[in-house]
């Protein structure tokens, strides 16, 4: 089983960017996604895309500001967060999905926090 090792967040400003990181032990070749979990709420999507890069998918509140890309060569799917606010401090995880539903194990996550 391909295990996912999450990378890349840290503490910000409002307004700031961050570029996290989803390494993949092997070859992945399904679509996989970005999912968070702020504190006291439940996992939620955040941005998909399929094996080729051709198609994304993003939850409404980060459209515009986040960016999922991958390198199937390295094994490794980004999300390029842009315009960071408060309301996107969570726990990161990326994993394999059908559509926008999580079907993969979870790695560790990876803490972004966003301060005002």
């Amino acid at each position: 089983q391909v295990q996912l090792v999450e990378s890349g967040g840290g503490l910000v400003q409002a307004g700031g960017s961050l570029r996290l990181s989803c390494a993949a032990s092997g070859r992945t070749f399904n679509a996989m996604g970005w999912f968070r979990q702020a504190p006291g709420k439940e996992r939620e999507f955040v941005a998909a895309i399929n094996w080729s890069g051709s198609s994304t998918r993003y939850t409404d509140s980060v459209k515009g500001r986040f960016t999922i890309s991958r390198d199937n060569a390295k094994n490794t799917v980004y999300l390029q967060m842009n315009s960071l606010n408060s309301e996107d401090t969570a726990l990161y995880y990326c994993t394999v999905v059908a559509g926008t539903t999580p079907i993969g194990s979870w790695g560790q996550g990876t803490q972004v926090t966003v301060s005002s």
